[in-house]
């Protein structure tokens, strides 16, 4: 794939023209001359796009796509067609289809269904198997098979035991395990979080402390094994306190949080609107600020869509009785732009490849061309013509959102919207 990028402004901090305007010209899939101006040497395909910016490819830690068994809801294809137009250039999946991903054969699969992609697929294995929290799956044979963590997505561990036994063994093979952050004794039948709004609204309430006290048993069993851990999707404030005393005593953990969980709080619930629930659930604004605070001062490694389609039939009931999920992947780089400052928003979207064994790149001479390209100043507001999965339930519908993307460049090609 040859091409010329004309007129782009470089964000990337590593680069040796961060900030600047400049001409790229790439050749077979690679970075070969940066300069102000370049003359197109081979009548290559020119990109010339409105207040174009270009920044290293993002990563998303967290998506669910559907396929194998929930294809109503989404496929990989789709679903990375969907990251590619929404900037991401490398996802990692989660195992939470059906039959679950817990075996070597079922990354396998999934890697194949992806081959030949712009968008690099990164999966994620079940830590036990069926994601039942019983036994533990094939880890160090998905490990073989390309998996580069393992997580039963929003399935909590309640065997301390277990979780201790995970950390032990996949510290031989430098695996990473990741727990979802919920004790369910404490969080019971609770589909909101446990606050003012939820007495309000009549509904279920999921405390806060269920969050926290799992954390905290994570961080001991951490502790004690010196293992390697990854908490996914935190969403209270107390939860950020807890990591940020862990880090500071050195534990080798890293979390992430999902940028819904930055953006809205439980005061949206009083339509009773399912596309607003989500897991863990929507909380307060101060938990809010100090999410965005721990993002700021590092605590927080990275950011998640945490990206999860769920068809109409699962979400426009009751909602009691609707799935949890929200995608994300189409809304990110706007929703974060509401918060952040764009170079403060491109540092999020690139942060974690290491934690998931993801190469990183620049933007010099001589790299691989992996790149998102974006214009980060339009505004709009969100709607049903922004979502290109397959399924519709995005909490952030009618949402004010600032910057679009524009497309990615990778693995050898161009996926331009």
């Amino acid at each position: 794939m040859n091409a010329l990028i004309k007129s782009a402004t470089i964000v990337d901090s590593k680069s040796d023209f961060h900030n600047e305007t400049v001409d790229i010209l790439i050749e077979k899939g690679r970075i070969s001359k940066i300069a102000k101006h370049i003359t197109n040497p081979k009548n290559y395909k020119e990109i010339i796009l409105d207040n174009l910016h270009v920044s290293q490819g993002w990563f998303d830690s967290s998506v669910s796509f559907g396929e194998p068994g929930y294809e109503e809801r989404e496929t990989i294809s789709n679903g990375l067609k969907t990251a590619a137009n929404s900037g991401f250039t490398a996802v990692a999946l989660n195992a939470n289809s059906f039959p679950v991903i817990d075996s070597y054969a079922d990354i396998t699969f999934v890697k194949s269904k992806a081959q030949n992609n712009a968008v690099s697929l990164y999966p994620i294995g079940a830590l036990t198997q069926l994601s039942k929290g019983e036994d533990l799956a094939e880890l160090f044979d998905m490990t073989n098979a390309g998996a580069v963590a393992f997580y039963d997505y929003q399935n909590p561990i309640s065997n301390p035991n277990l979780m201790k036994i995970a950390l032990q063994y996949a510290s031989n093979f430098d695996g990473l395990v990741c727990s979802f952050p919920q004790e369910s004794r404490i969080s019971g039948l609770g589909v909101v979080n446990e606050h003012i709004n939820s007495t309000k609204l009549g509904l279920k309430g999921n405390p806060a402390l269920a969050e926290e006290l799992q954390v905290a048993r994570d961080l001991f069993l951490l502790e004690y094994t010196e293992g390697k851990l990854h908490i996914p999707t935190i969403s209270t404030a107390k939860s950020v306190e807890l990591i940020r005393a862990a880090k500071a005593k050195k534990l080798d953990v890293t979390c992430s949080v999902a940028i819904h969980n930055l953006i809205f709080t439980d005061d949206v619930l009083e339509e009773f609107d399912t596309n607003y629930k989500v897991l863990p659930p929507l909380r307060t604004q101060p938990d809010c600020e100090a999410l965005i605070e721990g993002l700021k001062d590092g605590t927080i490694d990275m950011v998640t869509t945490d990206h999860n389609p769920i068809d109409i039939e699962h979400k426009k009931i009751e909602f009691d009785y609707a799935k949890y999920g929200t995608i994300g992947l189409e809304s990110a780089f706007g929703a974060l732009q509401t918060l952040f400052t764009t170079k403060k928003t491109i540092s999020l979207l690139t942060q974690g490849k290491s934690r998931f064994r993801i190469s990183d790149t620049t933007i010099n001479e001589g790299e691989i061309a992996d790149l998102t390209l974006f214009n980060p100043d339009s505004t709009y507001k969100f709607g049903i013509n922004n979502i290109t999965s397959r399924s519709k339930n995005s909490a952030f519908l009618g949402t004010p959102l600032k910057g679009e993307t524009y497309g990615i460049i990778a693995n050898d090609k161009i996926v331009l919207k």
